[in-house]
């Protein structure tokens, strides 16, 4: 991964992790915000970058995301969602990276649907007792109502990852451009 390619993932995590803060202040209603429908952007996000580069690039992005973002969150949240935010943030991308890893040898879609699951339901558990609890907010209402929606437009981040399998996420090249970086016994994993 080149400096210029970490750094645009690092600043797309970023601004998807910060307007995601800005947004969960913002309820549509009694059980949903409008950070539900941004946040799971992240996961597709890591899930490309793993297939690209891998599983340590992913976690590096994570990392440089997570410190760049709750920077960030502190001028446009309040400390505690960013704090929340920051804590859920890292829990879960590196939760999905892991997941996704362990599954890439498997179907195609498998890797990106249940480590996406595995990542939105940590994070959002985390984020939200964090955030919300012993205050006025109906946070478990908003736990459950944002945690249906992320669950459903994981599953529609299935689109976007298999097209970017065709297109960005073919794993890099080795330095003699022989062999893709990324080898895996049976070849059609994620």
């Amino acid at each position: 991964m080149t400096l210029r390619q970490m750094a645009i993932a690092v600043l797309v995590m970023c601004a998807i992790v910060v307007g995601s803060n800005i947004l969960v202040q913002y309820p549509i209603n009694r059980w949903l915000t409008w950070g539900a429908i941004t946040y799971p952007i992240a996961f597709l996000v890591a899930d490309v970058l793993n297939r690209r580069f891998g599983p340590g690039a992913a976690r590096r992005v994570a990392v440089f995301g997570f410190v760049a973002a709750i920077v960030v969150s502190f001028w446009v949240a309040t400390p505690r969602i960013a704090v929340a935010s920051g804590l859920a943030f890292l829990c879960a991308q590196l939760l999905d990276i892991h997941v996704f890893d362990r599954l890439r040898e498997q179907r195609w879609w498998r890797a990106p649907l249940i480590a996406g699951v595995a990542g939105a339901t940590l994070d959002t558990f985390i984020f939200f007792s964090v955030a919300f609890a012993g205050t006025q907010v109906p946070w478990v209402t908003l736990l459950f109502g944002d945690l249906a929606i992320k669950l459903f437009i994981n599953a529609t981040m299935l689109a976007p990852f298999r097209a970017f399998m065709w297109n960005l996420a073919r794993p890099a090249l080795a330095q003699d451009g022989a062999q893709p970086a990324i080898v895996r016994p049976g070849g059609r994993g994620a």
